[in-house]
């Protein structure tokens, strides 16, 4: 039998795991109450045209081995207006916290603009995924030649878990996302770039989930990494308090990356205003922004053509800035339910040198919940 490529192999993996982690319940299967109507798949590809690929890297156990493993990472990407369509998008970002990484961000605050695709990993390997998004958007552009780019390419630390310093994710685990991305539903938790990450000492990851605001769609997906158990709140209940067992971390580490798509007709300045928003949504969950964290958020929209040639003009729409409140409501609402999908979609994990992290407890979720009159009963 022919040796399939590398690259083959990854796509069929990240496709099966795909498959197997989008069965998985999520918060309001188990009765968590939340604020907002949500879209159809209660997920960023609600936003029609934003497609989500992702890869993820799971071998090895016992003592780490820099180089060999455990490896307990991945590669999320995120396409604004999918993979066959290459035309710029307007963007905003925000930084609550700047202990981390996200590039081309210098170019989002001068122009405004995002051209190509978004991608989350590991902090030791920002650099492979961007420089391997330049190669893929040249292997697939329209034009003869790419003769520039400046990726959008965001990072959490999974260090505890994963041998992060043998730099696993390689150009072609970038490419599988890439090419696998997909709309519809979108797989949670131990998953693509979240697959080696913690929130509030819980396994963490990935997480998404949307609202219909003011007529138009707000999609949010959340790779989650940061807290303290103690800290952690959901739905207003003190679950950190009431859930102590399995906490490991004396200060605040982690971080988390938030990405918002909507298809309301916003500019730049508009978009920096709903990334910030973000914030409120982690706040929510009782985060406190600490010094080592880096919580760093971008927004984009999809609504607008944006003009991709020299000489070339056009015509744009633009929402009145008040009418954003509703839209903000559902960037709070979509990021506090994106965390806690993702929480509840994590499983328990060991990794490096049999460093164990335990899952939030659905049966312990829902006793907590009750005891603070907060359950939604099935």
């Amino acid at each position: 039998m022919p040796r399939r490529p590398a690259p083959f192999v990854a796509l069929v993996l990240s496709l099966l795991l795909s498959l197997s982690l989008a069965a998985k319940p999520r918060a309001r299967d188990l009765g968590v109450p939340f604020d907002g109507k949500p879209g159809p798949l209660n997920a960023i590809t609600d936003v029609a045209g934003v497609e989500v690929g992702q890869t993820t890297l799971i071998r090895g156990d016992g003592k780490l081995v820099v180089g060999a493993g455990p490896v307990r990472t991945g590669v999320t990407a995120i396409f604004p207006r999918g993979k066959a369509d290459h035309s710029p998008v307007f963007a905003g970002w925000f930084s609550l916290n700047g202990n981390g990484e996200m590039t081309g961000t210098a170019w989002l605050d001068e122009a405004g603009i995002l051209d190509g695709p978004i991608a989350l990993t590991n902090t030791h390997s920002v650099g492979v995924v961007r420089d391997a998004i330049i190669q893929w958007q040249v292997r697939h552009a329209k034009k003869p030649e790419i003769w520039w780019s400046l990726p959008v390419v965001a990072e959490t630390w999974d260090g505890w878990l994963n041998d992060i310093n043998g730099f696993h994710v390689k150009p072609e685990h970038l490419f599988a996302a890439l090419d696998s991305a997909a709309s519809g539903p979108v797989a949670e938790g131990a998953v693509g770039g979240g697959t080696g990450m913690i929130c509030h000492e819980f396994k963490g990851g990935i997480g998404t989930a949307s609202r219909v605001a003011h007529g138009h769609t707000v999609g949010v997906l959340v790779q989650a990494n940061y807290g303290l158990r103690r800290q952690l709140r959901i739905a207003g209940v003190p679950v950190g308090h009431e859930i102590p067992e399995g906490a490991f971390r004396p200060d605040e580490d982690g971080s988390i990356i938030v990405v918002i798509a909507t298809d309301a007709p916003l500019m730049p300045h508009q978009l920096k205003r709903l990334a910030r928003r973000a914030s409120l949504g982690l706040g929510r969950m009782g985060s406190i922004s600490g010094d080592g964290s880096g919580d760093i958020f971008v927004a984009f929209s999809t609504a607008n053509t944006v003009p991709a040639e020299r000489g070339k003009t056009g015509a744009v729409q633009l929402m009145n800035s008040e009418d954003l409140g509703p839209v903000f409501a559902g960037v709070v609402e979509a990021t506090e339910e994106a965390i806690v999908n993702a929480l509840v979609a994590g499983e328990d994990m060991t990794g490096i040198d049999g460093h164990t992290v335990k899952a939030l407890p659905h049966d312990k979720l829902r006793t907590v919940l009750k005891k603070y009159g907060r359950l939604v009963e099935k």
